[in-house]
C-alpha cells in the first residue's frame, strides 16, 4: 500500500484548511516540500457536509484521501489504499441495500450501541471499521481508521442517504485510476533466528504502506526490544556491520599477537592480556 502521507498543496489547500497529516495522524513539517501529486478530486455535498475524494500519488504509490468538512468547518479525514477503496466501494453497496430494507426509524427498536450493521477491513497495519448507526439525528455510516497496536484513530461520518452517491463517485475514480496500490508484489524472505548466549535475535521481513522493512528483535526472559530497518538502507546497514566486524577481527588478531610476543623478555607480564575470542558478527551488530 502506498504511504499515505504528507500535506495538502495547490488545489487541496484551497479546499480545506488545517494542518496536514499523514495516514498515521502524524503532523508533517510544513517547511518541507512533500513529494506528492494530486491526480484527481471530487466534491460531494451531502446534507450539511462536504466530502472531498482526492486521488493522490507519491513515491510509494497511489491512495485516496477522504476528507469530511462539517457545517462548522471541522475537518476529519481517512486514507485508503486503492485496493482498500475498492473493497470499501463494495461494502457501500451492501450497506446501502441493507439501509433500503430498513423501515422508518423507530426509537424503541434501536440497539443499545446504535449499531445496525458492521464490517471490518484490514490493510497492512491499518484496520477500518464500518458501522451503520442510528441516533436522534438519523442514520449514518461511520468509517473509523485505526493503526494496529494502538495509535491515533480518525473517522468520517457519512449520512446514510448519501451512501449511493458516495459509492458512485468512488467508482468513477477507481475506474479512472485502477485498484493497484503499487509497491512490491513478490514473496518476501522468511524470518531468521539467532541465539547468542542467553539472548535470542529474530529477523523478520515485512511490508506496510511505507514499503519493505526488516525488524530485528532482541528477546531475553524479561526484556524485549526491536529496531526497524527500511529496505532502502539495508546495503549501507550491512556495510557498517561488516566494517565493524573487520575492525574487531583485526583488533582481536593484534591482541593475540601482542599476547604471544609478550611472553618473552621485554614484553608485558604473562597473563596481562585478555585471551583471544572468536568474533560473532551478529552478536556484535545486534547491540545497535
Amino acid at each position: 500500500m502506498s504511504d499515505i502521507g504528507s500535506g495538502d498543496e495547490g488545489i487541496s489547500s484551497q479546499k480545506y484548511h488545517g494542518q496536514g497529516m499523514d495516514a498515521g495522524g502524524n503532523n508533517f513539517d510544513s517547511g518541507q516540500q512533500p513529494q506528492e501529486q494530486e491526480l484527481a478530486t471530487k466534491m460531494l455535498q451531502i446534507q450539511s457536509k462536504r466530502f472531498y475524494l482526492d486521488v493522490k500519488q507519491n513515491r510509494r504509490g497511489r491512495f485516496i484521501k477522504v476528507a469530511e468538512i462539517g457545517a462548522d468547518g471541522r475537518r476529519s479525514q481517512i486514507f485508503l489504499a486503492m485496493s482498500t477503496a475498492a473493497e470499501f466501494r463494495d461494502h457501500l453497496s451492501s450497506f446501502s441495500d441493507f439501509y433500503s430494507s430498513l423501515g422508518p426509524p423507530n426509537p424503541d427498536n434501536v440497539p443499545d450501541d446504535g449499531k445496525l450493521k458492521s464490517e471490518m477491513m484490514l490493510k497492512d497495519n491499518r484496520r477500518y471499521y464500518l458501522d451503520l448507526k442510528e441516533n436522534s439525528r438519523g442514520r449514518f455510516l461511520r468509517v473509523s481508521q485505526t493503526i494496529t497496536r494502538g495509535g491515533p484513530r480518525s473517522q468520517v461520518a457519512l449520512p446514510a442517504q448519501g451512501m449511493i452517491e458516495f459509492r458512485d463517485a468512488l467508482t468513477d475514480l477507481l475506474d479512472d485510476f485502477g485498484t493497484d496500490d503499487g509497491g512490491f508484489k513478490g514473496e518476501l524472505p522468511e524470518g531468521r533466528h539467532l541465539r547468542v548466549d542467553n539472548k535470542n535475535f529474530y529477523f523478520d521481513i515485512g511490508q506496510n504502506n511505507r514499503g519493505i522493512y526488516m525488524k530485528v528483535s532482541e528477546v531475553k526472559s524479561n526484556f524485549r526490544t526491536a529496531i526497524t530497518v527500511p529496505e532502502k538502507c539495508w546495503t549501507r546497514f550491512r556495510d557498517i556491520l561488516a566494517d565493524y566486524c573487520d575492525k574487531m577481527s583485526r583488533a582481536h588478531s593484534d591482541s593475540a599477537e601482542h599476547h604471544q610476543g609478550g611472553s618473552g623478555s621485554g614484553g608485558p607480564r604473562a597473563g596481562s592480556a585478555q585471551p583471544a575470542r572468536d568474533v560473532e558478527p551478529f552478536a556484535a551488530g545486534a547491540r545497535i
